[in-house]
């Protein structure tokens, strides 16, 4: 009997914390225009892309500026970011991640990243679990931001593996709306309050038992 299955993982707040190098690289761009912009503020750029942030921010501001500086600054925001993700190393994985990933290669699973990050290959790299994944979907292979599905169900089609046979891990909502759209199993990584809609929900990969992977497989 085949019951491989295709667990595909989030990357920034599921695999690896980056959240906080975007932020950084924001209020760099911020301090430079006058703009005072904290760690509420960068609330507001959860799951958002990189166009519609720098609008935001300027927003916050009450910054005009021409297309030419939003271009300019929009390079500048990535290079600042990139910058600090040269120190990243294997401390960054998230506690409790590379025990699941291990089991799943022991299991012959299937291991794919589905994420909207366009530096998702370069941080699996610094990281040291690159090697983990059989199959990478992100920003550059993807037209449609979650809840639309289309990372995820990429991601399977590139194992071969149904969506219906299918595990999501995400700490966004926008993620695990896209899961469930697809009909796969979501499992929210992080609040309760604010992942519900998920199947399974834990606070993070510590608490997750080798005995809720087995079952997930079957």
């Amino acid at each position: 009997m085949n019951n491989k299955k295709a667990f595909i993982f989030d990357l920034d707040g599921v695999i690896v914390d980056t959240a906080k190098y975007h932020f950084l690289a924001w209020q760099k761009i911020a301090q430079s225009l006058n703009i005072n912009f904290t760690h509420e503020d960068n609330e507001l750029l959860k799951g958002v892309s990189r166009v519609r942030s720098l609008d935001i921010i300027l927003g916050l501001g009450n910054v005009e500026a021409s297309q030419e500086d939003k271009d300019k600054w929009l390079i500048q925001k990535n290079e600042d970011y990139l910058s600090y993700l040269v120190d990243m190393d294997e401390s960054e994985v998230l506690p409790g991640v590379l025990k699941i990933l291990k089991l799943l290669k022991e299991k012959n699973q299937g291991i794919a990243l589905g994420s909207a990050s366009k530096n998702a290959r370069p941080i699996l790299e610094k990281t040291g679990v690159l090697s983990y994944f059989d199959v990478i979907v992100d920003g550059n292979d993807v037209t449609n931001a979650k809840p639309d599905p289309e990372v995820f169900l990429k991601a399977a089609q590139l194992l071969h593996i149904d969506p219906k046979n299918s595990i999501v891990f995400e700490d966004s909502v926008a993620g695990i709306q896209a899961a469930n759209i697809a009909e796969m199993v979501s499992v929210g990584i992080g609040e309760e309050t604010i992942l519900h809609e998920a199947d399974h929900i834990f606070k993070d990969f510590t608490q997750i038992e080798p005995s809720f992977i087995e079952k997930l497989i079957g």
